[in-house]
C-alpha cells in the first residue's frame, strides 16, 4: 500500500506539464503569475508586520 502510494506522488509531478506545447507563441506566456505574485507579496508584509507589532505587544505586558 505504501509502496503504491510513494511511488505515484513521485512519478506524477514527471508526468504533468505547466507549459504548452514548444510551437506556441513565445510572446503569450501560459501562465500569467504577475497579479498573484503581488498580492501573496503584500499579504505576507502585512502578515510579518501584524507579527512584529503582537510580539513588541507581549513583551511589553510581561514587563509590567
Amino acid at each position: 500500500m505504501w509502496t503504491v502510494l510513494f511511488t505515484s506522488l513521485i512519478t506524477m509531478p514527471l508526468l504533468s506539464k505547466a507549459q504548452g506545447p514548444p510551437d506556441s507563441d513565445p510572446g503569450d506566456p501560459d501562465a500569467p503569475i504577475d497579479g498573484g505574485v503581488g498580492l501573496l507579496v503584500a499579504a505576507g508584509i502585512g502578515y510579518g508586520i501584524k507579527k512584529v507589532r503582537d510580539n513588541q505587544k507581549e513583551k511589553t505586558t510581561h514587563l509590567i
